[in-house]
């Protein structure tokens, strides 16, 4: 029977009789499960856009977006945290808190989950104007339910993605993400469904704000600094592919950028020097199509 207040810990009447099938079948069944995910994502896509919205304003403001969890969510807040400088050069910006800290990302802290007080002690560093995203797939974890109270004290705006679409606390955020993932293929086992749910709405999320504030040209990574040979390679072919330009033309712009792929391409485009190119791209809050549009009317 599905709990409808807990819907991840309810029993899955489609694999009851799992520990009974050969190999092969008990991996069609998972992933017959695995199936229904992208479209229960799709489902709160409206909520999705609504959050991005909020943070898109919040970080053009100097905000900053925190995401806060335990266990697996938490796990999975981390990753997309750690991520989002190497892909978009954004530092600092996107933040993950896990309850117990980084031990408990290898080895897991049971109790730290039950600790309002910790999640709000956690939440410290959130400003006035930040977002404070709490993921629980209960929507009722006490770690992520104080931080995000704390967060609201503090006169941030605050969500919560889960995977309870009837918790009680969807109506103390100011946007409630509530993904109808249902029962696991392991009762309770909520690293399957859940956390593939939640894998994707941080993806479409972070992603989402990262091309809203500018930080890719077209569906290219322009955001990325030449670093080392590898990443210069890389984005020389971007610069080529992005202005249909030869290597040298790009190679020479991004050296007279210093490694910076948005001045390189922002120079080469806009037909100006590289300092004219950074100022245009400080003018416009970083976002390259703005550059450009501000170079074309000057």
């Amino acid at each position: 029977m599905i709990d409808v207040d807990l819907p991840t810990e309810g029993r899955n009447p489609r694999t009851l009789d799992l520990d009974t099938l050969p190999t092969l079948d008990v991996l069609r069944m998972i992933n017959s499960e695995d199936v229904t995910v992208p479209l229960v994502v799709a489902a709160v896509l409206p909520q999705v856009a609504e959050l991005v919205d909020l943070a898109v304003e919040s970080l053009r403001r100097g905000g900053r977006v925190h995401y806060f969890g335990a266990g697996t969510s938490g796990r999975l807040a981390v990753i997309d945290a750690a991520e989002l400088p190497p892909t978009f050069g954004v530092w600092g910006r996107v933040v993950a808190h896990h309850a117990g800290g980084p031990g408990a990302l290898q080895q897991a802290v049971s109790d730290v989950e039950d600790d309002a007080d910790l999640g709000a002690r956690d939440a410290a560093d959130v400003a006035c104007g930040d977002i404070a995203i709490g993921i629980a797939a209960s929507g009722r974890t006490p770690y992520v339910l104080g931080a995000l109270r704390a967060s609201a004290a503090r006169g941030a705006r605050t969500a919560l993605i889960s995977c309870n679409p009837h918790t009680p606390h969807g109506g103390d955020v100011d946007v409630h993400i509530g993904l109808a993932t249902g029962p696991e293929v392991i009762s309770g086992s909520t690293r399957m469904k859940a956390g593939t749910a939640t894998k994707l709405v941080l993806n479409s999320f972070s992603t989402t704000l990262m091309v809203r504030l500018g930080r890719t040209y077209s569906n290219l990574m322009v955001s990325v600094n030449a670093l080392n040979s590898k990443l210069r390679t890389r984005l020389v072919r971007i610069l080529t592919e992005a202005t249909g330009m030869d290597a040298a033309t790009c190679e020479a712009a991004l050296n007279e950028a210093g490694g910076n792929t948005r001045v390189a391409l922002v120079s080469l485009l806009g037909e100006v020097p590289a300092a004219r190119a950074t100022t245009a791209l400080e003018e416009a809050d970083g976002g390259v199509r703005e550059a450009l549009q501000r170079l074309r009317t000057a």
